[in-house]
């Protein structure tokens, strides 16, 4: 699958001095959902903001679907759709108006049926002669990425397009989303509900503190990184872990009446049987066990614990 956006060595340095991007480098492939994970303030929106031609960059190069974004603004701004974090939208204008007018400025021709079709799939339809100042906060979010689908883009940039939103929107931005990618449309998202990234995308990118510490596809990503834990729920509460089970990665939990094991599922030894024939020696009973798999934020937030720390690998 082709890159439609390469990006190399970008990086941002405001004039405060600080640097929002450190060397960022990557390659999003055509059609492809790419959910960007990290902190508030890690520069997400940053990097968004300067593949969509709203922030200069201060080095490094971006070229979407071949095309320089500097060089060639006004072509590679027409193949893209950014559904931007803050509702900014012209109030006074009816929902029909504002997005109809959208598309003219990417110089679009007039096609009624395509808004039409895409203030109906937003439940907008409804609502289209009214003004967007009488619309509630979840109505208006609508309206935005009903904006950015206007033009038919090529790639679309939602820039946490779910944060403090109803549940049906939710519900209807992501089945709008799964029929975007299935016509071809390159999804990038932000989000902070890290259930989503876990559910819709192909690949996750991880940023902190203006770096990309990691890219990887997400079941690879949850393979490499992801791990399984083991809870005995023990008969007799204990103080302190055994010296006999020092062999294993065990811990006390809830004052001392559970045993976790934390072990890599994906060798080919885990451990658990050699672990229960030793508590069986010890005289350690238990009357509960059960197992539970790592999810994506567990993931997510050990790695950015881990890149906060002094000395620590991306």
């Amino acid at each position: 699958m082709s890159a439609i956006i390469s990006i190399s060595n970008l990086t941002k340095i405001y004039k405060s001095g600080l640097q929002a991007l450190k060397p960022v480098s990557l390659d999003i492939k055509k059609g492809e959902i790419f959910a960007l994970l990290g902190p508030n303030g890690a520069g997400k929106t940053t990097m968004i903001s300067i593949v969509c031609g709203l922030v200069t960059p201060s080095g490094g190069t971006v070229t979407v679907d071949g095309h320089d974004i500097l060089k060639d603004y006004r072509i590679t701004r027409s193949k893209i759709g950014l559904v931007p974090q803050e509702l900014t939208t012209a109030s006074f204008e009816t929902v029909l108006a504002t997005v109809t007018f959208s598309r003219g400025l990417f110089g679009k021709p007039a096609n009624p049926a395509h808004i039409e079709k895409v203030l109906r799939d937003l439940s907008l339809w409804d609502k289209r002669h009214s003004k967007i100042t009488t619309l509630s906060g979840g109505m208006k979010r609508r309206v935005l990425i009903a904006k950015a689908l206007a033009h038919e883009p090529e790639i679309l940039f939602l820039d946490e397009p779910t944060a403090g939103v109803d549940v049906e929107l939710r519900r209807d931005m992501w089945a709008m989303v799964r029929t975007l990618r299935a016509q071809g449309v390159t999804i990038i998202l932000t989000t902070h509900y890290i259930d989503e990234a876990e559910e819709m995308a192909d690949r996750i990118g991880v940023i902190t503190k203006g770096e990309l510490i990691v890219v990887e596809e997400k079941t690879a990503l949850m393979q490499k990184l992801g791990k399984k834990e083991l809870s005995l729920q023990l008969q007799e509460p204990m103080t302190v872990v055994p010296a006999g089970l020092s062999d294993w990665n065990v811990a006390l939990k809830s004052d001392g009446h559970e045993l976790l094991y934390t072990f890599d599922a994906h060798t080919e030894e885990t451990g658990i049987p050699a672990l229960l024939k030793r508590m069986s020696e010890l005289g350690i009973g238990f009357k509960d066990l059960k197992t539970s798999q790592s999810s994506l934020e567990d993931i997510f937030v050990s790695l950015v614990h881990s890149d906060s720390q002094p000395g620590a690998q991306p």
